[in-house]
């Protein structure tokens, strides 16, 4: 007979971990977390170690490796998705690079009917709850929170070239691009604490593991899940080759956006023309798992440095064991930094209400994986639209729960991506011509000078572009058609006793790195869950560049509610007015 458990909580990434913390807190509730990799162990310099991000995507070991099909406007080209494979998840094996995101995200996500209480205002305390930022607490950050968050120094001859360059350029610098201004450039945070890489796993399960009514299982692969009706009863799933089933009151799937919408389908949830094309018999007709599919894609744009002052010599081999033991014994040195440390965010046209351009800047030219820097100095920015109008899709290719599902992003495929990449490019290239890098550079190196029209550049984003590792929004949240999520209670529609909590029920992507809003997606759906009194929304004043402009395509009626319910500041003020009258 198998066990039973109050919560089983598919998936020990960055929102397993959340929820597993919250949810356990409560000492009558059994919560069993099925994780399908391996601990990250405390050893571990691949995942511990911040320097080292490069070497776990790719490694089986860590990394799912998904890939998409081939991508029609990428010349066919499979894109590589590392995922985590891993505790922790993919906040074990990430760029440890904290964005929450714009306020207008979570406005914009607000304007959807059913999804009042996913503005700002409400996330806000969710953000704050989750967070121990170093920099100081104040209005827009938290300062008790188990995710402690390090400022990069960005104090580097190179970061303070191109801090001045943005201000050459006309672009403003912010104190912190997650507090009351996202709008400009400084330092970033970072999940990085006393030198060593803070997961998820690190800050929300390690300090609990030892709570009785929690059960941690890795190597448990989940296969599918166990019905009643339209109740579902337990998690079937393979430990170590054998197969077990466990008995649930209630199963929260927090795979991410691959794994989970994955599992729904092979559970016979979703649409019936995928299912039926797969072999899966419907059980629930819920047309949305699997669309919507959002990511960020990234090129590097690179220069060589004129000036030995990069961190490229210590990318060769035979540095490594003084890297390691710098790090290991003291928590300092080049492997102590993931040297993603300052960046800022612009708009690209006068026609977007906030942000959509994101700038990384590192102080090297290399590739995520660690290629193409040939111990040469050098310098790059990444660089993406943040709100694309893409849309892709996850359709599972048959019934056997350890095929991988068809993926597909769709990148380039619309006139406004199109328009926005050329843009991003020119307006980074007039960033890194500014007369503050003329001691350091060398020439752009990536595209290079031969890349220069429209279509020169688009042919090199198709054939260069990486994904930023966003992948999102592919079992949203809402009560529309397309809807898979009630935003009330983070229930799959249709079902009872199951749940998702992860990156795929944003209803669109964030601007910015995911991971931050996750975290508080989890930290909010675990009140929802628990039954807990959700946090009182909280109103501070936030930058607004446009506060006129839309969120939607130009004719979206959802532009009038952003208009009356959020962007004037008197509406704002009545709507807080009334939420404190009726408490």
């Amino acid at each position: 007979m198998s066990k039973r458990y109050d919560y089983v909580i598919v998936g020990g990434g960055s929102a397993g971990s959340v929820l597993a913390n919250r949810l356990s807190a409560d000492e009558g509730t059994s919560v069993l977390v099925l994780e399908a990799g391996r601990s990250d162990f405390i050893l571990d310099p691949l995942i511990h170690m911040p320097a080292a991000l490069m070497f776990p995507s790719g490694n089986p070991l860590y990394d799912w490796a998904y890939e998409t099909d081939p991508e029609p406007h990428m010349g066919g080209r499979r894109i590589a998705h590392a995922r985590g494979k891993v505790l922790g998840g993919s906040s074990s094996i990430n760029g440890m690079i904290f964005q929450r995101g714009n306020a207008g995200d979570y406005d914009k996500w607000a304007t959807d009917d059913g999804m009042e209480h996913w503005d700002y205002a409400h996330c806000l305390p969710y953000f704050k709850r989750m967070e121990t930022t170093l920099a100081g607490a104040d209005a827009w950050r938290g300062g008790s929170g188990p995710l402690k968050l390090e400022r990069g120094p960005a104090s580097s001859p190179l970061f303070q070239a191109f801090f001045e360059a943005t201000t050459q350029a006309g672009y403003a610098r912010t104190d912190d691009v997650n507090g009351y201004r996202q709008e400009g450039f400084a330092p970033f945070d970072r999940n990085v604490y006393r030198g060593s890489r803070l997961s998820a796993s690190r800050a929300y399960l390690r300090p609990i593991r030892d709570r009785k009514n929690l059960t941690i299982s890795t190597l448990s692969y989940a296969t599918g899940l166990r019905w009643s009706g339209t109740r579902v009863t337990g998690v079937d799933y393979q430990r170590l080759g054998r197969p077990h089933s466990v008995e649930a009151g209630e199963v929260i799937l927090a795979g991410g956006a691959f794994n989970s919408p994955q599992l729904l389908q092979l559970s016979g949830v979703g649409s019936p023309e995928v299912l039926s094309a797969a072999g899966v018999e419907t059980r629930i007709d819920l047309p949305g798992v699997g669309e919507n599919l959002q990511d960020h894609l990234e090129v590097y744009l690179q220069h060589t440095s004129l000036q030995p002052v990069s961190i490229a010599p210590w990318l060769k081999m035979w540095k490594a064991p003084y890297i390691g033991a710098q790090w290991l014994f003291f928590n300092s040195g080049v492997g102590a930094s993931n040297h993603f440390e300052g960046g800022g965010f612009i708009r690209t046209n006068d026609e977007v209400a906030y942000p959509n351009l994101m700038f990384h800047f590192l102080p090297i030219a290399v590739r995520y994986d660690g290629t193409a820097s040939e111990g040469k100095h050098g310098y790059q920015v990444h660089i993406g639209p943040m709100n694309s109008d893409v849309r892709g899709r996850l359709h599972i290719k048959d019934a056997n729960p350890t095929s991988r599902p068809s993926i597909l992003f769709n990148y380039l495929s619309t006139e406004n991506d199109r328009r926005e990449w050329v843009e991003v490019v020119r307006a980074a290239r007039h960033i890194l011509s500014q007369p503050a890098f003329a001691a350091f550079d060398g020439g752009e190196t990536s595209p290079g000078p031969d890349v220069q029209s429209d279509q020169q550049i688009l042919n090199w984003v198709a054939r260069d572009a990486e994904t930023a590792l966003h992948p999102s929004c592919s079992a949203k949240m809402g009560t529309d058609a397309e809807a898979v999520v009630d935003p009330s209670t983070m229930g799959v529609h249709g079902t009872e006793g199951l749940r998702v909590v992860d990156a795929s029920v944003f209803p669109s992507i964030t601007n910015g790195n995911i991971y931050a809003p996750v975290m508080m997606v989890a930290e909010k759906a675990a009140d929802l869950i628990a039954g807990n009194t959700p946090l009182r929304a909280e109103h501070p004043p936030v930058y607004r560049a446009k506060a006129g402009l839309p969120l939607y395509p130009e004719g979206d009626p959802r532009n009038d509610a952003w208009d009356t319910r959020r962007d004037i500041p008197s509406a704002v003020a009545a709507m807080a007015a009334s939420e404190e009258a009726n408490r």
